[in-house]
């Protein structure tokens, strides 16, 4: 049964999510300079106050969706089937967490041109960079604990992290800047069988030596 702390914790991330994609949807929708954080709060049913308590800004909240997204993924990681396949757990993981969301309501392709134009803010890049940088701490931890490596001594599970994080951008970018896109899960995909098919566990990590 969850404890009291357990549950507290998710509803403060159920609320840092909820704030998270009512700013990337509205961004989309009416561009970065036409929404605020009042528009925001109020899209999410929340006090300005609650939004502040969460985020300083617009860039910080719309970039916490890549946190979250990383931690599903991690959390799938961490629950996939012990026999399975590293590179099977990591694609399932991936493509569930890029599962297409249809609630937005907004035409594919104006959703598209209006994501680029926003991720385009430098106000977001300095925040996507710090956002990078956190996903890929809590992927390799999840990878360290899948593969029995060491996250200080081996280099496996950082390596993976940063793969994953490429992969999940290349076909992201895809998606965004091709003429006639493919899906965004069958894009990842594709990727992610490309890389499985040459990154694979090297087989003396682990086995941690004195230099």
């Amino acid at each position: 049964m969850p404890t009291s702390n357990g549950l507290r914790e998710r509803k403060k991330r159920e609320t840092r999510v909820a704030l998270s994609l009512a700013t990337i949807r509205l961004c989309v929708e009416r561009g970065w300079d036409n929404v605020t954080i009042e528009d925001i709060a109020a899209a999410a049913n929340v006090s300005v106050r609650t939004f502040r308590n969460y985020f300083s800004n617009k860039a910080e909240a719309i970039a916490a969706a890549h946190v979250e997204r990383t931690l599903r993924i991690a959390d799938e990681i961490r629950a996939s089937p012990p026999g399975e396949p590293l590179w099977e757990s990591i694609v399932e993981a991936v493509q569930a967490s890029f599962a297409p969301d249809d609630s937005t309501g907004v035409e594919f392709g104006r959703w598209r041109d209006g994501v680029s134009l926003m991720l385009a803010e430098p106000a977001l890049q300095g925040e996507v960079l710090k956002a990078n940088a956190a996903a890929q701490d809590e992927l390799a931890r999840a990878i360290a604990e899948r593969t029995g490596t060491d996250l200080v001594h081996d280099v496996y599970p950082k390596l993976v992290a940063a793969v994953i994080g490429a992969g999940s951008a290349v076909a992201i970018e895809h998606c965004l800047r091709a003429e006639r896109p493919a899906p965004l899960d069958q894009v990842l995909r594709e990727v992610f069988d490309r890389l499985a098919a040459g990154l694979t566990i090297p087989s003396d990590l682990g086995k941690h030596r004195d230099h």
